[in-house]
């Protein structure tokens, strides 16, 4: 019994992290003819939110966002996963750096 209660707290401690993140959302958002699809989506306020890029068109294309302190370039027809927040309610404004007449998009918290 005494050899079980350690292994039972080194099983607990490695799955905190997981646990963490039980209550993630993920959301996908595509790129189509230099757009984002949709081009506003409604997120948990005050949850951890896994964007996933996808990017449909066959040129690369670069989500940016000043709000949310993030930017990365996702190749044509590849995706790719951007993490956010937690995020307090409100707007959150993106873009296509490559694109931005007709890349937009805004997170809305909730």
């Amino acid at each position: 019994m005494k050899l079980l209660l350690p292994a039972i707290g080194l099983i607990a401690a490695m799955t905190l992290p997981l646990a963490g993140r039980a209550d993630t959302r993920e959301f996908t958002i595509a790129i189509k003819n230099h757009r984002f699809e949709p081009a506003e989506l409604t997120v948990p306020a005050g949850k951890e939110v896994k964007l996933v890029i996808d990017n449909r068109d066959t040129t690369p294309e670069e989500f940016e966002s000043h709000d949310l302190k993030r930017e990365k370039v996702i190749a044509g027809k590849t995706k790719a996963v951007i993490w956010v927040g937690p995020l307090s309610p409100g707007k959150y404004r993106f873009f296509g750096e490559f694109h931005e007449a007709t890349a937009k998009g805004v997170l809305i918290a909730k």
